[in-house]
Formats: C-alpha cells, sequence, structure tokens
C-alpha cells in the first residue's frame, strides 16, 4: 500500500539523518515542502494530462508555475516550453456541447482553444478589453462584452456586429452622430453660413453626402434604442439568449454614500508613503444591482421583477427580550412553483415594498435553450431561491426556496444545473442541515432527493456524456475526502479513490482513469495518474524527519457535543505545558487526514513537541465540513461557543493528558487571532499567554460579505457587535499577549492592532506587545517575516509557558 510505504519512511530514519527543526528551516515554507500541483486538465482525446507546477527551489514571491505534460498511464513527464504552455488546454471559460472547444480571456483578448489544432488562437486584438466571452446557440460565432455593449465575432471571417446600446450616464450613444452632436446648437446665422459654404464646392457638397449616406447606414445597422445607465451604474455582465432574441443585462451601482477605506503603504520604491484603496466596513452601503431583458430588434428594456415581497418576521432579540416583528428582515414563502406575498403589514394597508437581493452575474440554461434559472439570495443573506426565468416578460417563478433563520451558503458557480438533456433542474442544499443534491422539474414540482446522510457534498461536475454525477464528499469520513460517480438520476454511488486521506481527483473524458492531487496528513499533495506518482514536490531533506500521522481525537464540549481535534503528543509524554493552535479562514476544516493549508504550522507543532509542549489543534464549532449547525452556531456571537470549545478542550488536555492548568498558551492567526484575544480577554484564568495573529479586533470593522452573514449589521444588531468585539474586553487582559500584524494588510486592516494597542495603552495594561511587518499583506510572503513572527510566539511560550 502507498500509504503504508510512506508512514514506514516516516518513522525508519536514524537520528542522525534528521531534520533539525528551526524557526528559520520550517519558515522556508514552500521551498522545503514544495508547491502543489494545480490547474490538472486532460487533452480533449483523454491520452494526455497537463498541470501547472512549481519547484521547491524556485522563488517564493514569484507567482509563476510552470506547465507540464504526462501520459495517460502516469508516464512519460516532461516540462513544456513557454511557447508549448500557451497551446495547453484551458479550463477557464465557455465550451462548446462536445466539449471540444473553449472560448476564454487572456490579458484583455478573447481566444479561441480548438482540441483538434491543438493550440489556441485569438478572436480578438484590441487596446480596449473584452470580457465574458460564450458561444452562440450555433457555435459558430462568440458573444463577449466590450465596454457596456455585447458584440458577436463570427468566428468564419471575423466579422463583429454590436448588439446592444448601452450607454454611460453622460454618454451620447452610438446612434447619435459626430455631426449632430456638434451642430445641434447653432444659431439661425450659422445655420446659414453652413448651407452656403456647401453651395459654394461641389467637392465639400459631395463629401457632406457621402458623410450623410454613411451616417444613415450607421444607424441602420444600429437602429436600437439606447440604453442610458444612472450615474455610477455599470455593466458587470451581459447574456444572449440562445434564441439570440434579448440580452439580459446584469447592472451594478456603486454607492456614493458609503466610505471605502485606505490601507497606507509606508515602504515603497518611490520612498514616499502611498494609500492603497480597499474595502468598505460591514454595513455601509455597498450599492443596489438590477437585472434587465434588452430586445435586440428595437432595443426596449423589460427590468426583472422578481416578485419577493417585504414580510414581519422575529427581528434579533436581546439577552432575556422575546422577539418583535418588523419589516426590517423579509422572508417570502412558496407554494407550487409560484411567488406568494405574506399580506401581513403594520398600520394601515400598504402595498409590502419589493424584497432587497443579490441578483448574481449567473443564467443557467437547459441544453435546448428553452429554459433559463437565476440564482437568487436575499441581501439579508437569510433566504435563497432557484428561480426560473422568462427573457421575453423578464418575470420569474420559484423553482427552490431556502430560508436560515441564521444564514445561507450562497449558490457557487457550480452548484446548480440542468441534467443534460432535460428540463430538471439539480442543485446543492443544505434543507436537511448537510449539503446534499436534489433535483425538481423545471415546468414545477416536488423536490426530489439525490443523496441523503450527514456528511457533505464539497465540489461537483457532470461527465462528459452528461449521464453521471462527479462529486467529492467526506462520506467516508468527515476526516476524509473522496470522489464519487453516481447516475443523474440519482442511484447507488461509486467511490473512485481508495487512499485514506485528501483527494481532488480528475476523470479521464472517458471515466477510465484519475488525475489526482492526493496528500495525506504527514505528505504534502501530489499528482498521481493512473495510481502513478508524478511529482516529487517537497525538497529532499523535507523526507528527512518522521512527520508524525497526527491522531484525530473527539473533544467533549459542555453542551455534549464532540469536538474534533488533532493532538500532537511528544514522546513519553509525562505531563507539563500545552498550546492551542485555533485555525483561521473562519468557515475552514483543518482537522482531517490530508496536508494542512496551515502546513507551517504543522510542523512548528513538531517543533513545540520536541520542546515537551502537548499541541491540540480544534475544527471548533463554525469549522466547515460538519453540516449547517455546526456551521451557524456562532451566529449572533463569535467568541461564544466557538472560544468554549477551546476552553473546554483546555480542561480535557488537564484532565485526560496531565497538561498543567497553569501552562498552557493559545495562537492563531486572523479568525484564530481574533480567537486568541477573546481567550484571553473573557477568560484569562484559563490561557497563560497568547499570540493574536492580523486579528480582527473590532467587527464593526471588517467587510460586508463575510461578517454580516454571522452578526448581521452594525446599525441593526449592535449587540451582536459588541459582544463579539475583543476591543470591548479588553480590561480583562491579565497574562502575556503577542499581537503580530502586516501593516499593509488589506483583508484584516493594520488598523485593527493600532485601535487595540491605544485601548491598552489607556487601560494601563503593560504584558503586551505588538510587532508590525511593513510590506507584509494578510498572508505573509517573505520568509524573513515568518520566521521573525514564529521566533516570537515561540519565545512567547518559552518564556511563560517553560
Amino acid at each position: 500500500m502507498l500509504l503504508a510505504a510512506l508512514l514506514l519512511l516516516a518513522t525508519a530514519l536514524p537520528a542522525q539523518q534528521r531534520l533539525e527543526l528551526t524557526v528559520d528551516t520550517i519558515m522556508r515554507g514552500p521551498n522545503l515542502a514544495g508547491y502543489a500541483p494545480r490547474n490538472v486538465r486532460w487533452s480533449h482525446d483523454g491520452q494526455q494530462v497537463f498541470f501547472d507546477w512549481k519547484r521547491y527551489d524556485e522563488p517564493i514571491e514569484e507567482n509563476e508555475y510552470t506547465t507540464y505534460v504526462v501520459g495517460r498511464d502516469g508516464k512519460g513527464l516532461r516540462k513544456l516550453t513557454d511557447e508549448e504552455a500557451k497551446q495547453t488546454p484551458v479550463t477557464s471559460g465557455d465550451q462548446t456541447r462536445d466539449r471540444k472547444r473553449r472560448v476564454f480571456v487572456d490579458d484583455g483578448d478573447v481566444f479561441l482553444w480548438d482540441s483538434d489544432a491543438k493550440k489556441r488562437r485569438a478572436l480578438t486584438q484590441t487596446v480596449e478589453s473584452e470580457s465574458r466571452p460564450r458561444f452562440t446557440r450555433d457555435e459558430k460565432r462568440v458573444a463577449f462584452v466590450r465596454g457596456n455593449n455585447l458584440y458577436v465575432l463570427a468566428l468564419t471571417d471575423g466579422s463583429v456586429r454590436q448588439l446592444t446600446n448601452i450607454v454611460g450616464a453622460t454618454e451620447k450613444g452610438p446612434n447619435v452622430t459626430l455631426f449632430e452632436e456638434e451642430n445641434k446648437d447653432r444659431t439661425a446665422l450659422q445655420k446659414w453660413v453652413a448651407e452656403d459654404a456647401v453651395k459654394l464646392s461641389d467637392v465639400l457638397a459631395r463629401r457632406a453626402a457621402e458623410r450623410k449616406e454613411d451616417e444613415a447606414e450607421r444607424k441602420k445597422e444600429l437602429a436600437i434604442a439606447p440604453l442610458k445607465l444612472k450615474a455610477g451604474e455599470s455593466v458587470t455582465d451581459l447574456h444572449l439568449t440562445p434564441d439570440e432574441k434579448y440580452v439580459i443585462a446584469f447592472l451594478a451601482t456603486d454607492s456614493t454614500e458609503g466610505k471605502r477605506t485606505i490601507v497606507p503603504n509606508y515602504v515603497t520604491e518611490s520612498g514616499f508613503t502611498t494609500d492603497i484603496p480597499a474595502r468598505r466596513k460591514v454595513g455601509d452601503p455597498a450599492g443596489s444591482s438590477r437585472v434587465g431583458s434588452i430586445s435586440t430588434t428595437d432595443g426596449k428594456v423589460q427590468w426583472l421583477k422578481h416578485g419577493l415581497k417585504k414580510t414581519p418576521v422575529a427581528q434579533p432579540k436581546k439577552e432575556g427580550e422575546t422577539a418583535e416583528k418588523t419589516e426590517q428582515t423579509e422572508t417570502a414563502t412558496e407554494t407550487k412553483g409560484e411567488t406568494t406575498t405574506d399580506a401581513k403589514t403594520t398600520g394601515a394597508k400598504t402595498e409590502a415594498a419589493e424584497r432587497e437581493v443579490e441578483l448574481q452575474n449567473a443564467l443557467i440554461w437547459s441544453d435546448d435553450g428553452t429554459a433559463a434559472v437565476l440564482p437568487v439570495r436575499a441581501a439579508d443573506n437569510k433566504d435563497r431561491w432557484l428561480m426560473a426565468f422568462d427573457p421575453a416578460t423578464a418575470t420569474t417563478r420559484i423553482l427552490h426556496h431556502e430560508h436560515d433563520e441564521a444564514w445561507t451558503r450562497s449558490f457557487d458557480d457550480d452548484s446548480a444545473g440542468f441534467v443534460a438533456g432535460t428540463k430538471t433542474v439539480w442543485f446543492l442544499s443544505e434543507h436537511t442541515g448537510w449539503m446534499q443534491l436534489y433535483s425538481v422539474p423545471y415546468a414545477g414540482g416536488g423536490r426530489r432527493t439525490l443523496t441523503t446522510g450527514n456528511w457533505e457534498i464539497q465540489e461537483i461536475s457532470t461527465s462528459t456524456d452528461g449521464k453521471s454525477f462527479y462529486f467529492t464528499a467526506n462520506k467516508e469520513s468527515l476526516h476524509e475526502l473522496h470522489l464519487y460517480r453516481m447516475p443523474v438520476g440519482g442511484g447507488a454511488m461509486t467511490k473512485l479513490t481508495t487512499e485514506p486521506g485528501w483527494h481532488n481527483a480528475e476523470p479521464s473524458p472517458d471515466g477510465a482513469v484519475l488525475a489526482d492531487i492526493y496528500s495525506y496528513t504527514n505528505r504534502p499533495h501530489e499528482l498521481y495518474v493512473a495510481g502513478q506518482k508524478v511529482t516529487n514536490s517537497p525538497a529532499p531533506e523535507f523526507f528527512n524527519y518522521p512527520w508524525l500521522d497526527v491522531p484525530i481525537v473527539q473533544v467533549p464540549a459542555r453542551d455534549g457535543k464532540k469536538v474534533p481535534a488533532r493532538i500532537y503528543k511528544p514522546a513519553n509524554w509525562n505531563g507539563g505545558p500545552a498550546v492551542v493552535f485555533v485555525h483561521g479562514a473562519g468557515y475552514l476544516q483543518n482537522v482531517h487526514r490530508g496536508w494542512s493549508n496551515y502546513y507551517r504550522e504543522f510542523m512548528f507543532h513538531h517543533l513545540l513537541m520536541e520542546r515537551g509542549y502537548l499541541v491540540l489543534d480544534l475544527d471548533f464549532r463554525a469549522s466547515a465540513g460538519y453540516g449547517r449547525d455546526w456551521r451557524t452556531a456562532i451566529y449572533r456571537h463569535m467568541g461564544g461557543v466557538d472560544l468554549n470549545d477551546h476552553v473546554d478542550a483546555a480542561k480535557w488536555m488537564v484532565n485526560e493528558h496531565r497538561v498543567d492548568p497553569k501552562r498552557i498558551g493559545i495562537y492563531g492567526g486572523s479568525y484564530g487571532g481574533f480567537i486568541a484575544l477573546m481567550a484571553m480577554f473573557t477568560t484569562p484564568d484559563v490561557f497563560k499567554s497568547a499570540a493574536a495573529l492580523r486579528p480582527v479586533t473590532d467587527w464593526a470593522h471588517y467587510n460586508d460579505p463575510y461578517t454580516a452573514n454571522i452578526l448581521n449589521r452594525p446599525q441593526t444588531d449592535p449587540e451582536a457587535y459588541r459582544r463579539s468585539s475583543p476591543i470591548y474586553f479588553a480590561e480583562g487582559l491579565k497574562g502575556h499577549l503577542l499581537i503580530c500584524h502586516g501593516m499593509v494588510d488589506v483583508n484584516v486592516h493594520f488598523q485593527d492592532s493600532v485601535r487595540l494597542a491605544q485601548r491598552l495603552i489607556e487601560l494601563r495594561k503593560e504584558n503586551w506587545e505588538l510587532a508590525a511587518y511593513p510590506m507584509e499583506d494578510h498572508s505573509f510572503v517573505e520568509p524573513t517575516s515568518w520566521a521573525d513572527e514564529y521566533k516570537r510566539i515561540l519565545k512567547l511560550f518559552e518564556g511563560t509557558l517553560r
């Protein structure tokens, strides 16, 4: 067995050959542990696999990968030249129904990839940027967006035709000629002078006649009414319907009320401080969107009215209070595929206002091009719909509706589609509390369950022939990821990967062979084709250390739940200090049998073990992979049950593993840094010291897409923000605190740590320090920065826990 061989190698190393673990060694990062292969794609005939890869000894800061090719049997690995790499298959963009051709954008121009010719060719070569290329229904032309308009290019002769007449708020539009624009306000004298000039010159008269003829022809070619955008409005996407009668326009308006933040950049080539434009804070108006159906015949626009109305529902209640019904939160109901409006109102009878929704730039079409589905999500994050969409009337009806009192997961681009050759829509949903697969008839009718169980589907696609689903899921174990195949109509699931661990596999076009990026707990990601190992990513010395196959344990929480954790326990353990690591990213899984995204920390934990620490790494409440209830457990209180999980884990380590209760540290980055702060401020007698890396200190200063899901918005639910933000609890600090933050962090701004530092100063706290990294963003890049940060963390724990 492959796994057995790897484990044998890891445990059979003589001590003198072992890699010496130091912070500097570990923080070489990918120069030690290697780069994972990525962008795996098969040739159309299924005889070759192409992928991008980078050697361990190449510069970390350069985001350039080299393209390789290997045979279907996993043999014959070859590095391609830059020119050869340009001609390899692509995975992005729209493809023809036979999957032989794709259109995509590269550096602002539209390209066509042809599998028969085995090369790409440029369809546009312009100064302007093109985007969103898609094949027309006959697959003889390509529609694409340029500027604010949709164009169609014929693949036979390259001719281009403009289909829309969308103009900016201050533009005159393409069907207004320059002559008309310049001469519309002429005085009577100016008109007489112009007419007399033409009479006096035969050449001028001839040229004027030619100009009028050209302008008439131009107006004839684009004889559709212009659509004028609102001030600040822009085109985000344009879809040509399969029958080419309509263009569906997705428009967005940036809010003029909101204020964008800036991130100062102090270390620059110019020697002057520059400002990096950044995001808005949660709750600040972000703008609005609308969808219109534009007739390609006359330019007439019909605006989408989705029919979803505001209705009274329970507002978030304060501690000890009962919920009250208001009209600030919205719901919709669903009956036989039609939208219905709850008639409840407050006061006099009035027509309910239309609900605020997020209209995704997505339209899903059936194979025959006669049915379309539009994904919609409520602006308050608590509902989502799949809606049948009629381009002729710009009306919708509900096919599927989900409501969550906390927040719904949004539809990903590949989480819904039509079953090949049918009018049946498949989609992923947390209807039962776990992300499973369902289908619903487009004509209307009941939802059908295709998969069920207390496990999650994470990625899904359909086979080349359209007869099967391929999906990765943690069905075998919540700590493993495998590839499965199942008929599109439902039925038996076939597990296609076998080795325990983490699989990201791409089937060949005929489904007979897998190209699998596979990893295990103590072995980084590698590419396997037909079971043959193709890549060797880590530096050779990486294998000169017996990396632990870290055991997974279940830690009992106070509410009876079992919290998954990885435990790093030193050999000959007889009690002593412990460190708890808190993963970041909010919604992420780290306790699994694959190579961790936190591989630097994985190696750092081995260093801590060598120094006599027991280390625990939790998939606390809100981590990914454990279903809806686990995901939403932190609703309206970050730093509540998720922090409790860490406190309970500390007590469990004391009771079960003889950890010294007075020598427990905690650390983590981003969300992990936030939890570390909450631990030190609100449970100061549990953890003696903490390192909070790039932490959120006040959730009212984070972004809207993530934060509003969990805490609603500050102006409507201020209590959720106050009880979730560490800055309000800083007076509770007793132990030793290290804060580390990149100064050009455009995700969690350096301002978060600066504001907390001022708060600690005013509270006269002395046992804390702030380390700033002038040239680092949220995710550090430079090995020197990583090393400095983790040397400080190690120094903190050695000084407070030893």
